[in-house]
């Protein structure tokens, strides 16, 4: 044969699949049922999640009768993304927060995580710099967390040869943005850049509501906070039209345990009452829609979180154009995190992987910014490492993972789209809802969001308990003999008094005349010109006034109208990590809880759930004495005595139990009559009494409160 022709590539031949014919999901079913032998199609193979939509096993065609699905990216309702070139002509921005407590050290922060690839700054204030307050610690906290500003120099120590005009910005600023908004511009007019102002993006947002939510109050009157925040949106209409001034922050009602309809009710029903409160403050719709951007966390659920920032942008749409309002400023404009309320403290780098799957739906879903949180976030303060993974991260998924094309990787598929409509269905349901509560501040006020969020979150909870939701290291595959990560307590009364040094320093240079005759006049520039206020702000600054005297002014002595139940943000694995601790405290005491193995027969007898028990005790750090296998039960009891243990675990089969249970827990029971005895597997129902009467506590099994079994466990061991 000729060589020549024998190594040239041969086409396939034509490929029909015409012999298989379609099957319906009817039949699919069909034979899955068969395949369960008798079990349950619904309990088997239907999941519920937290957001009360039920998931198939399977998606076809017919998934998506019903819906619309011919839009284009940046037409219509938005659903495939605000922009028509996607990523591919902007990639999502990447915004890695910077939270050192002095202005100079966040300086620093900021330049390394650009020069390292973030492309936008994010800042993270103290809670003196959002609410206005004194800048000292002198309240007792134990560890001061985020950027301090209080005058224009601290601003000035930030900003030192950073430009705003060439990195967009990212900002929470509390109830109010007026006093921030006013220092950085200041700072940009003091130095002859106030034209500078035009080219600024990002968002410097205020969110009274969400403040409202989470803290149980707010510092001055909510008519106070919505005026300024209509003077502030005036005021960028013009002066910086790129920069928004409100931001609805979803993860408030995500940290406090919220799914994710509920995350997209609330931040819907803040938005309507902003829009409603800047009507009456004469603002078109427009103007008002396109001033806010949207903060939502990323969570567990990887499809989930794609659809709801897909249904979002659509639910966004539907609220302005509803207002009244025109197809721009209908564009959703998200700012997306990753989860604190999934990070863990045990096993950290585990939040690593839990943070690009978080991040990898965010891009999935169309974010336009990203954040992905520190891998020890809930532990220290950041450290170069953890920075730069968080960061690398981000950069992966733009420069080697190529997400940023194609455009809406997501659309057309059966799952997304389908839970894509299911979810706006029903967050629209729930904004209903609240609208029915006479809207989101009623809804705050008579306690119904908090007790619906809550009611999720015990949900979380009791399934982390049962560990039917599997935190890895925490309640299920803990790491025993990992070592804490290494970090440094903050030298609390240092800062202080750089703190104090650097705002006296400052006014110390200042004409206090001058000042107070600027401070004077804040309150009467509101009832005047819009631009007025915040350039009598501008000026006030610039005349040596700090954030806590403007704060004070404006409040013009009242407090705060309302209050609420505060939404307090949880991570979903505290409670076993506060049980762990408690271990790890009781052991430095001379407590410990140890649990020991009563091992029954060979190897092979015992050893899956000796296996099992020793994960099920490790969650809570227990010490687990281990034995061989015993081929009687005196034997076995007599060990279970003399180890002095808390606890003692029996471990056989189904089979031999009924013959070794009653007298082997009756014989612990008698030789140690406070050792507590469990017994691994779930009873047989006939049994069990018997079990029971013989002297077993209690049953470790995959259906087990775990939570409630290690906590019962200390009490035992004497660990409060």
């Amino acid at each position: 044969m000729d060589l020549e022709a024998q190594a040239k590539p041969r086409p396939f031949p034509p490929v029909s699949f015409d012999e298989f014919p379609p099957t319906s999901y009817e039949e699919w079913k069909a034979e899955a049922e068969a395949a369960l032998k008798g079990a349950p199609f619904e309990k088997k193979l239907l999941t519920k999640t937290y957001e009360g939509i039920t998931l198939e096993p399977l998606y076809m065609e017919s998934s998506l009768e019903g819906l619309t699905l011919d839009t284009l990216p940046g037409r219509e309702d938005y659903l495939r993304g605000t922009s028509a070139a996607g990523y591919i002509q902007r990639p999502w921005a990447i915004a890695q927060s910077c939270d050192e407590v002095l202005p100079e050290d966040s300086n620093q922060a900021v330049k390394k995580e650009l020069a390292g690839g973030s492309n936008s700054l994010h800042l993270i204030l103290d809670r003196a710099t959002t609410y206005g307050t004194s800048p000292a610690w002198a309240d007792g906290e134990s560890e001061p967390r985020g950027l301090s500003l209080s005058t224009l120099k601290d601003v000035d120590d930030l900003m030192a040869d950073l430009d705003l005009s060439k990195n967009g910005i990212h900002v929470y600023a509390g109830p109010s943005s007026a006093p921030l908004l006013a220092l950085l511009a200041g700072r940009a007019r003091s130095q002859g850049r106030a034209s500078n102002l035009a080219l600024w993006s990002g968002c410097v947002g205020a969110d009274p509501i969400g403040s409202l939510a989470q803290d149980g109050s707010i510092p001055c009157p909510m008519d106070q906070l919505m005026d300024e925040a209509a003077l502030t949106i005036h005021w960028s209409r013009k002066a910086a039209p790129g920069l928004k001034t409100v931001l609805i922050r979803g993860d408030v009602y995500h940290d406090g345990g919220a799914n994710g309809v509920q995350e997209l009710a609330c931040s819907m029903a803040t938005a309507i009452e902003y829009l409603r409160a800047m009507e009456i403050r004469g603002l078109d719709v427009d103007s008002a829609a396109s001033a806010m951007r949207f903060s939502f966390s990323l969570g567990a659920n990887y499809f989930m979180e794609i659809a709801k920032l897909r249904a979002a942008r659509v639910f966004w749409s539907q609220v302005v154009r509803a207002f009244g309002g025109s197809g721009d400023s209908a564009k959703m404009d998200i700012f997306a995190s990753t989860s604190r309320f999934t990070q863990t403290v045990y096993d950290p780098y585990v939040n690593v992987l839990r943070a690009t799957s978080q991040a990898f739906s965010g891009v999935v879903g169309g974010t336009d910014t990203l954040w992905v949180r520190r891998f020890d976030e809930a532990i220290r303060p950041g450290t170069e490492q953890s920075r730069r993974i968080s960061r690398n991260i981000q950069i992966l998924l733009q420069s080697e993972f190529n997400l940023t094309q194609p455009i809406d990787p997501a659309g057309g598929s059966y799952y997304v789209e389908k839970l894509t409509s299911q979810l706006l269905e029903s967050s629209w349901e729930a904004m209903q809802a609240i609208e029915a509560e006479g809207g989101m501040i009623k809804a705050l006020q008579s306690g119904y969001v908090q007790r619906e969020i809550d009611g999720v979150l015990q949900s979380r909870l009791k399934k982390l308990d049962v560990r039917s939701d599997r935190a890895v290291g925490t309640n299920m595959y803990p790491n025993v003999t990992e070592k804490p990560l290494e970090g440094t307590t903050p030298d609390l009364k240092e800062i202080a008094a750089k703190r104090a040094a650097s705002v006296e320093g400052y006014r110390e240079l200042t004409d206090e005349v001058h000042r107070k005759d600027k401070l004077d006049k804040v309150l009467d520039s509101m009832a005047g010109d819009p631009e007025g206020f915040m350039e009598n702000l501008m000026e006030t600054f610039m005349a040596g006034a700090t954030l806590y005297e403007v704060r004070q002014v404006l409040n013009d002595g009242f407090s705060g109208d309302l209050t609420v139940e505060p939404i307090s943000p949880h991570r979903w694995t505290e409670r076993f990590e506060a049980l762990r601790k408690k271990t790890e405290e009781g052991a430095l005491a001379g407590r410990k809880v140890t649990v020991f193995l009563a091992n029954m027969g060979p190897l092979k007898q015992h050893k899956g759930r000796a296996d099992f028990s020793t994960s099920f005790m490790e969650v809570a750090d227990f010490d687990v004495i281990r034995s061989d296998g015993f081929d009687s039960v005196e034997a076995a009891a007599e060990a279970a005595v003399a180890s002095g243990a808390t606890a003692t675990v029996i471990c056989s089969t189904d089979d031999t139990y009924p013959e070794l249970v009653p007298p082997l827990a009756k014989a612990i029971k008698e030789g140690a009559p406070t050792m507590t005895v469990l017994l691994a597997g779930a009873p047989a129902p006939e049994f069990k009494e018997s079990y029971v009467q013989a002297g077993v506590d209690d049953f470790i099994h995959v259906k087990a409160n775990c939570y409630a079994v290690l906590e019962s466990l200390q009490r035992a061991g004497g660990i409060a």
